[in-house]
């Protein structure tokens, strides 16, 4: 079996360096925030070269935080994409705004640039592209957009941790830069955590009092706020493998050019911007007749995924919004198409080529029948 993800794997790497960073939490019983915590903050923050970092339970409530510092809510527009995870439009919707959905661009599968202008409305607050799969959103033009009509832009680098749009980090391009820790992404905790990032020192003192109750000291609470603070293993565990995630980072990469190799002419593969750095926190191929090839993967013992196979704008819990089929047709036709084929840095390469062999000879199979 060739697993889709395999956590274990990475765990078993560097076992001892975690058990001892987690026993260290345990003994000095700082469970929530505390020393390893803010250590993280201040590391990841200049990781993604920014001055701060405000560690969280989720990359959910990154986003929705820093929504909340840039001052977005009820009667604002949010112009973000339909494919992407719901967490994107979800946390718009927390706010009490109201996501506004552009299409992608068929090739980086992220926010196309060209239409963001005329999405925009009286009532806009805020653009919230997404870095997904790894790739970075084409940054520039968005900003140039922003600051000429005032905007707040928030990145969603929730899959995109250590890539590079022309140089520099995302997450510190933007305003605000959200970033999940979920166990399966390049940078995992072993439970949930997040991050936001920003160059802002408001922004940041925001975020820190919202993510404890809307404490700037203890019981003394100046906003509104919520219970969204990371604990403090999660902090620890985080520490030791952000040591390794540049090298992890490169193994990936390495993966995704022997991908490229293998597969071409077979199948759709990812382009990455040559500009940019693509972290490929999802390898994701572009196929017809997706369901029968995972099928007959699976049955040779190769784990798939698909993301995301329903685009958000066509998900019942949104129709409320008032978008049907048809109204962004590169998203849709994404989402019918893509397969996320086994990517992790634990990978080997026999691994890879017995994955990318499999899927060539499917393939083939498929389209003699």
């Amino acid at each position: 079996m060739i697993p889709f993800v395999d956590l274990r794997a990475q765990y078993l790497s560097i076992k001892d360096e975690i058990d001892t960073a987690v026993l260290k939490v345990l003994d000095s019983t700082q469970f929530i925030l505390g020393n390893e915590v803010t250590a993280l903050e201040e590391e990841f923050a200049t990781y993604c070269d920014a001055e701060s970092g405000i560690a969280l339970n989720t990359g959910t409530s990154a986003l929705h935080l820093a929504l909340l510092a840039a001052g977005v809510g009820a009667g604002d527009e949010v112009i973000t994409v339909s494919f992407t995870f719901v967490a994107t439009v979800a946390a718009i919707c927390y706010t009490g705004a109201t996501p506004v959905f552009v299409d992608i661009d068929p090739v980086t599968y992220t926010i196309d640039v060209t239409q963001i202008e005329k999405a925009i409305t009286e009532r806009t607050k805020a653009i919230l592209p997404v870095h997904l799969y790894g790739q970075p959103a084409d940054m520039a033009p968005i900003l140039e957009i922003a600051r000429r009509h005032g905007l707040v832009v928030i990145e969603d680098a929730a899959q995109a941790h250590g890539a590079e749009y022309k140089g520099q980090r995302v997450g510190s391009i933007g305003d605000i830069g959200c970033f999940s820790f979920y166990p399966g992404k390049n940078l995992g905790a072993y439970g949930e955590g997040g991050m936001a990032v920003t160059k802002n020192a408001q922004y940041a003192r925001t975020m820190r009092m919202l993510r404890d109750w809307g404490q700037e000291r203890r019981y003394h609470h100046v906003v509104k706020g919520y219970n969204y603070r990371m604990d403090g293993i999660q902090g620890a565990i985080l520490r030791v493998k952000l040591r390794y995630i540049e090298a992890w980072t490169e193994a990936r990469r390495t993966h995704a050019a022997q991908y490229n190799q293998l597969l071409a002419g077979a199948v759709t593969t990812p382009t990455a911007v040559p500009s940019n750095r693509h972290v490929y926190h999802i390898y994701a191929v572009r196929v017809q007749m997706r369901e029968q090839l995972q099928q007959e993967l699976n049955n040779l013992g190769i784990q798939t995924g698909i993301h995301y196979p329903i685009p958000v704008h066509l998900q019942t819990a949104y129709s409320d919004l008032g978008y049907q089929y048809g109204d962004f047709p590169h998203s849709e036709k994404a989402a019918r198409e893509v397969l996320s084929l086994p990517m992790y840095p634990e990978l080997t390469t026999p691994q890879v080529t017995t994955v990318a062999e499999s899927l060539q000879k499917i393939v083939q199979g498929v389209a003699v029948a």
